[in-house]
């Protein structure tokens, strides 16, 4: 059962001002990256490609690194920027110690699947990060299962949900394989740090304030529960009479 709790608001108006701030500046600061790199392979020519992953080849192992920051055009890194800023933002937000560590474990974890076992050929790109980080909002959201979670996460599927067909064949000049295993590797981070982040204090109810009412019980009630509480010790018996109780 969902534990879909209402965050409180926050106790500390700096530090949320701080995370949203946080979650706007780095996935901006990822993306004016790329366009720069991009600009300069235009402006300097040569063909960067050759930065890209290449399958069970020694040098092309140095790809793994590189190949996420090289597009082979304009289109295919607008393609990828506005999904990457808006998916780093939103998991940053939401999750943003895990989303630290996930980040460039799908980069090189992903990065490693393809040269493993992509077929042969230059693979360059963000699309297996952006894949990776979708899966893993997603993962994520199911795991821990508290109301911002879940928002979050049909947030992305409403916006991205197409990308769910990019993990299969396509083209021969799409490295599905790129989209597979960066979601493969997103998945797994939001299976296994979907504890990393403290979930936010729920918003208090009128009857969570009820001094009758014990500590486990309330931890029941909070997280969905309910066939655990033991009823009241008058309820269900026989020798009960109510007001309008007839025999």
């Amino acid at each position: 059962m969902m534990n879909l709790r209402r965050p409180a608001p926050p106790t500390d108006p700096r530090a949320e001002r701080e995370r949203i701030r946080r979650a706007l500046m780095w996935p901006m600061l990822g993306a004016g990256i790329l366009i720069v790199i991009h600009a300069l392979q235009e402006l300097i020519g040569g063909d960067w490609s050759r930065l890209g992953i290449l399958p069970r080849d020694a040098v092309g192992v140095l790809g793994i690194i590189t190949s996420p920051l090289i597009h082979g055009s304009w289109g295919h890194l607008l393609a990828n920027v506005p999904t990457l800023w808006v998916l780093g933002m939103l998991t940053l937000y939401g999750f943003p110690q895990a989303t630290r560590t996930a980040v460039p474990l799908i980069w090189l974890m992903g990065g490693l699947g393809v040269w493993l076992f992509a077929r042969e050929g230059l693979h360059i790109g963000a699309s297996g990060l952006t894949h990776g980080l979708m899966f893993f909002a997603v993962v994520i959201g199911i795991r821990r299962r508290d109301a911002l979670s879940i928002a979050l996460a049909i947030i992305i599927l409403f916006l991205y949900g197409s990308m769910l067909w990019g993990v299969f064949p396509s083209g021969p000049k799409v490295s599905f394989e790129a989209h597979l295993f960066g979601a493969v590797v997103g998945a797994v981070c939001g299976g296994f740090l979907y504890r990393r982040d403290p979930l936010a204090p729920a918003r208090r109810s009128s009857w969570e304030d009820d001094d009758e009412t014990d500590p486990e019980t309330l931890r029941k009630i909070e997280q969905g529960r309910l066939d655990e509480i033991e009823p009241p010790p008058w309820q269900g018996s026989d020798d009960h009479r109510g007001p309008d109780r007839r025999d």
